[in-house]
């Protein structure tokens, strides 16, 4: 027998939570190494189309060892999220991805037909 757990505990967000958020589809223009990072991580430039490029530090080496697969990709980015200031590189927009237990962090896909700027919702 399986059981589940709610996903509407303590802290739920409403409606109203999830539209102050500035979800855009983005697409990786440039990946670089990030050794100055506590943790592995890579230096992303994305380009949010009408809005610039942006700059992203991302946890990805574990699951994206080789950089190249990163560039060109669109990829679902939270743009109105503060930088933050990360081994002295600014991060101004957060990439999504997904979780796993086993450390991983699987980019969150985007189908055909979307692009770089268009809003999320």
């Amino acid at each position: 027998m399986s059981t589940t757990r709610p996903l509407l505990p303590a802290g739920s967000a409403t409606i109203d939570d999830f539209e102050r958020l500035d979800l855009r589809i983005g697409r990786v223009v440039a990946a670089r190494a990030f050794p100055e990072a506590r943790r592995p991580a890579y230096q992303l430039d994305i380009d949010l189309g009408p809005y610039g490029v942006r700059h992203s530090s991302a946890q990805l080496p574990a699951t994206y060892p080789d950089l190249a697969v990163l560039v060109g990709r669109l990829v679902v980015c939270v743009a109105n999220l503060p930088p933050r200031r990360i081994a002295g590189f600014e991060s101004q927009v957060l990439v999504l991805g997904a979780l796993p237990v086993d450390g991983r962090i699987p980019l969150l896909g985007v189908d055909d037909g979307a692009a770089p700027g268009d809003p999320i919702g």
